[in-house]
């Protein structure tokens, strides 16, 4: 039987069903998206939760505890991270591989609805939740910076305007405004006018609450029309609310103005974020930071973002400028044309090799079909499979080039062998073809076996190098199919039946010699090893030897380091630094980065951010610089990151890490290094003992750098002891007594300012001559 045959002597069914694998190969590239690597990314939720003034050991009890419980019962969970700081609770719920992350996040809306009657009464919002891993580095930041604009209005163009327009893209998980100054009316009440006056700070915040209301008012109607009634009942900026009746005493009223400083402020003024480059220098500013869901593509993430930009820049105001940061996606591309290039300069090094050995165009052109057409028909395979055009695909694609061919150089010789015997170029590929045909196919299976065991691994290294077996699999499949087809047809057509003498044409005279010595070296190295049988084998021993040394001794790692344009700093000042010293840390760290001349552009974010990008908490900051393309810099990323190390680990008072993202990030915490170790126990005391044992022994390893700890227990801690029975005899009640604390000292909304783009706060707290001085 020859399976051959039908194709050699149909030639035009043949050059058919060729052309439609073509075809549909190259319609389905078009269509393929294009990525880093596949997708690899756990699906990921984060749920986030808000109580303001609580201390992270109250977030964690009554916020985090119940959240948790409710989220164990959760199938296919693979780990959940929960993180409590002041104010705020962050859970991360990481699900399996296999886990749809839609069905996880109903499974999450349900648990956080069942769990909302456990929570506190003062939380200003229910917990929320966002498909995205706080871990993950944004794909793309935009800034905004203003010399003229106050940062309260540049902060409703990119709050209410842009953000709230990014999060509508498909694919975006979440836009985090850092340095965000939403605009709020701060009140700041005077205790010792409060007490001079008799009045609890409690009516203050009644009061406020009371007189700015915005609620229906009803409708008349008239015998011939009717009317809305509006009542002026909402206040919206602080001159209003300083002429506010707050009580009468003696029959006098006392206004706010009189017991508090009330002034147009912004809801959060503890945190803040610079923008630079190399034009305009450093500035405040406001940058919009976004992640991408995990699973989704990021150039097309990117594309649509971009697509949004000329309308937003149209709206903008012209002492408003918008500029990108930072683009993940760029990197991306250079290293999909790079591989592009790559893989052309593959085929034609094996085109050139095949020439080379062959010395006939006709014979050359018959095996090199097989190379465009076995890689463009495995785009297909790829689209049907829902693969990406990734550095592991292409990178199998590539490999496959110098698999793809044999098959067809195995069946051109058995021709061309018959057609120097005489034979008919039909005779000889008929023969050729019989006689060579179950090799090739164990040939093709034997090469597709070698990735069989590759499909079945589990967890991240499996969905990792899965498109990468399939795709060299299918590669080597799709060319033995047109061994045994395109290339016996092509044979009987393109070949000419010629005698040993005829044969020899110029290139082949020009290149006989050569290979005739390559022939006779190879000769005597064969008839030495034979002779020396012994010295050959322990030649071999040596060599495995050796191999097995050089395995043990090379480095070993996940994923090579690699330099996207990025490079993340992390600031760490001591626990209980005040916001406006951090401010002026993270001023000094930015004053020494800018001096790096491959540094293009940066933002910093200090304070109480909040999110994976933002400052983390009070005396902690970040720093994401933005490289020069690589064409325009020596140093790579990595030396970069060497030499800005030594300089930043000089500056007093803080602890700096810096950090080249890596390109995959498992797990759900953001981290300020490479390497992480989660350590749980049932009791907390003792875990947190255990904690700052193990961080100090690891301080001491000198292979070590940057060790630190997400345990943060040494922030110093005003304690207050109430005398119940006094405050009973005073008819004052515990919740009376923490209500007036968390009125004075925690950022807390005491009334709301509707407006028709955006919702404000009104703000209260005591006098900072009473907050900055135990």
């Amino acid at each position: 039987m020859n399976f051959s045959e039908i194709f050699i002597r149909r030639p035009v069914a043949t050059s058919l069903i060729m052309l439609a694998i073509a075809l549909f190969g190259a319609v389905a590239y078009r269509s393929l998206p294009v990525s880093d690597l596949p997708n690899v990314d756990f699906p990921t939720i984060m749920v986030s939760a808000s109580l303001p003034g609580a201390s992270p050991e109250t977030m964690a009890a009554s916020v985090a505890m119940p959240l948790e419980r409710s989220f164990s019962t959760i199938p296919g969970i693979d780990s959940m991270t929960s993180t409590s700081t002041l104010g705020s609770t962050s859970i991360t719920l990481q699900f399996s591989l296999d886990r749809d992350i839609d069905a996880a996040a109903q499974d999450v809306q349900a648990a956080i609805a069942r769990t909302t009657r456990q929570l506190p009464a003062g939380m200003p919002y229910p917990p929320s939740f966002r498909k995205v891993n706080p871990a993950d580095t944004p794909i793309f930041f935009l800034a905004l910076t203003s010399k003229t604009m106050p940062l309260w209005e540049l902060n409703e163009y990119a709050d209410t305007m842009m953000a709230q327009r990014i999060s509508m893209v498909k694919g975006v998980a979440q836009v985090q405004v850092m340095g965000a100054a939403q605009y709020a009316v701060r009140i700041q009440v005077d205790p010792t006018a409060l007490a001079a006056k008799g009045i609890g700070i409690d009516e203050i915040a009644s009061a406020v609450n009371a007189w700015n209301v915005n609620r229906p008012t009803g409708e008349l109607y008239g015998p011939t029309r009717s009317y809305t009634i509006e009542a002026s009942s909402q206040l919206t900026r602080a001159d209003a609310y300083r002429h506010m009746v707050v009580t009468y005493r003696n029959g006098s009223p006392i206004r706010l103005e009189e017991v508090a400083r009330v002034f147009d402020s912004v809801e959060n003024d503890k945190s803040a974020a610079w923008y630079f480059n190399r034009t305009e220098g450093r500035q405040r500013g406001i940058i919009l930071s976004v992640q991408k869901q995990p699973g989704t593509n990021t150039i097309e993430v990117v594309d649509a973002i971009q697509a949004l930009l000329p309308s937003f820049r149209s709206q903008l105001p012209p002492s408003v400028n918008l500029e990108v940061m930072y683009d993940r996606s760029q990197t991306i591309r250079e290293s999909f044309h790079d591989v592009q290039f790559t893989m052309l300069l593959s085929l034609g090094l094996v085109i050139m090799v095949i020439f080379l050995f062959l010395r006939n165009f006709s014979a050359t052109f018959i095996p090199s079909l097989a190379l465009p057409f076995s890689v463009i028909g495995t785009f297909s395979v790829m689209y049907l499979l829902g693969f990406s055009l990734n550095n592991l695909s292409m990178m199998a694609l590539i490999l496959s080039i110098g698999f793809v061919v044999d098959d067809a150089i195995v069946m051109l010789e058995n021709i061309v062998r018959h057609t120097e015997r005489g034979e008919s170029p039909l005779a000889a590929a008929l023969t050729g073809s019989r006689e060579i045909g179950f090799t090739i196919i164990s040939m093709t299976l034997s090469l597709v076996s070698v990735f069989i065991p590759v499909l079945f691994l589990g967890g991240l290294v499996g969905r990792l190098f899965r498109e990468f077996a399939v795709t060299i699999a299918t590669a080597i499949l799709i060319s033995g199919l047109v061994s045994l087809t395109l290339t016996p047809m092509l044979a009987s057509r393109l070949l000419h039946s010629r005698t040993e003498r005829e044969q020899h044409n110029w290139l082949f005279q020009l290149s006989e010699r050569f290979f005739l010595a390559l022939l006779r070296f190879y000769e005597r190295t064969l008839r030495f090893s034979l002779r020396f049988r012994p010295v050959t084998l322990a030649v071999s021993v040596l060599v495995i030897a050796a191999t097995v040394y050089l395995f043990i001794k090379i480095p070993k790692g996940f994923i090579p380091s690699e330099d996207t344009n990025q490079l993340s700093v992390t600031v760490e000042a001591e626990q209980g630094t005040a916001p406006a010293e951090m401010f002026r840390y993270i001023n000094q760290v930015a004053a020494i980065v800018e001096q790096d001349p491959n540094i293009d552009r940066f933002n910093a974010n200090a304070g109480g951010g909040g999110g994976p990008m933002g400052g983390g908490g009070g005396s902690t900051g970040r720093l994401q610089l933005r490289l020069k393309p690589r064409s325009e810099r020596q140093l790579s990323a990595d030396q970069i990151m060497n030499e800005l190390r030594p300089k930043l680990a000089t500056l007093p008072g803080v602890q700096v890490y810096i950090q080249n993202p890596p390109p995959i990030r498992i797990g759900g915490m953001m981290t300020r290094a490479q390497y992480q170790y989660t350590l749980q126990g049932p009791d907390v005391d003792e875990l947190y003992e255990a904690a700052q044992r193990f961080e100090a022994e690891l301080r001491k390893l000198p292979s070590l750098l940057d060790v630190q700890t997400d345990l943060l227990l040494r922030k110093p801690t005003v304690y207050l002891e109430i005398d119940r029975d006094k405050a009973a005899a005073l008819r004052v009640t515990m919740d009376q007594i923490t209500n007036a604390l968390s009125s004075a000292y925690s950022t807390r909304f005491v009334s709301n300012i509707y407006t028709p783009s955006n919702l404000y706060q009104v703000i209260m707290e005591a006098l900072p001559e009473y907050q900055n001085d135990p």
